[in-house]
């Protein structure tokens, strides 16, 4: 049997997660070959960092992909983009893991005295944790897991905010304390895997179907159907968090301005077995009530 080379970013935590998809295929009789490719989302930039382009973290290794030169991707799914390139799709989605924001530095947001400084690279968390505690200072926070945690212990930080996922899939998941998701909703499709594939290669799309967890398929499908909806971008302060209990889908939504100044919050639920159309029918209730111009807004505030 040819290997199946699985296409990841170097970071510690694409490595993890992609190690994760390699044993499990083992399990299923494959023989997986793990390539690091290097995107844009890895190169250092001077200045601040390019917001705009959530593609960055992906895009080499689509290009990877459609060139033959690996046959399935391995992303966290936050980070790809909701619409795909032309000829790839979205072929499985592993059982997520714990999807909340973590706090590490704290045991919560209560605890943190006045004007503390909390670390973050995220817009959507900034949004949220001024709109919680706006006495709070949000500062400006990038690098790997390890990077933010040394920033951390050296002082530079009273607090730091991380996907909970991520922590966990580092071995690390007791440096931080889980984040109620009505203060902080998460970013649509933290804590699932997204394996991406070229369209038309059914060995490889049978294969990593027998990975996909139905009910995390299900929640992402409706978060990224809600994203979608609302043209939001890396500029755009929005959460969208499904969960399915007792045979119903919620759906936990937040769209803000960066400030905290405004936001808006707010649940849908659904029929499970009709995800893209939750996120739909959550995208207009949304935009009935102003989300549209928050959105305008907070790309404005971005640029």
């Amino acid at each position: 049997m040819a290997p199946v080379r699985i296409g990841t970013r170097g970071s510690a935590l694409a490595l993890a997660q992609t190690h994760i998809i390699a044993a499990a295929l083992e399990q299923l009789g494959a023989d997986p070959e793990i390539v690091r490719i290097r995107t844009s989302g890895d190169e250092r930039r001077g200045g601040k960092q390019e917001l705009t382009d959530k593609s960055r973290f992906v895009k080499e290794i689509e290009e990877a992909l459609l060139a033959g030169e690996i046959d399935l991707a391995v992303h966290s799914a936050k980070d790809v983009p909701g619409e795909l390139p032309d000829g790839l799709a979205i072929v499985a989605v592993p059982e997520r893991a714990d999807p909340r924001d973590a706090l590490c530095g704290a045991a919560d947001l209560a605890a943190l005295a006045e004007g503390a400084a909390v670390g973050t690279s995220s817009l959507r968390r900034r949004a949220q944790l001024l709109a919680v505690r706006p006495d709070l200072r949000v500062e400006e926070l990038r690098g790997n897991v390890d990077t933010r945690l040394r920033r951390l212990a050296e002082g530079g930080y009273d607090a730091v905010v991380l996907a909970g996922a991520g922590l966990a899939r580092l071995d690390r998941a007791g440096e931080g304390e889980a984040i109620d998701p009505a203060l902080l909703t998460p970013a649509p499709g933290q804590g699932c895997l997204a394996l991406e594939a070229k369209t038309g290669d059914e060995d490889i799309a049978q294969l990593a179907a027998k990975l996909t967890h139905y009910e995390s398929l299900l929640c992402l499908t409706a978060e990224r159907a809600l994203v979608a909806e609302l043209d939001a971008t890396c500029r755009t302060p929005v959460g969208a968090h499904a969960h399915i209990d007792n045979g119903r889908m919620t759906l936990d939504a937040f769209v803000g301005l960066p400030d905290g100044s405004t936001w808006i919050r707010d649940s849908f639920s659904g029929d499970p077995k009709e995800p893209a159309k939750l996120g739909l029918e959550a995208a207009t209730r949304l935009r009935a009530v102003g989300a549209d111009d928050l959105l305008k807004q907070a790309e404005l505030a971005a640029q």
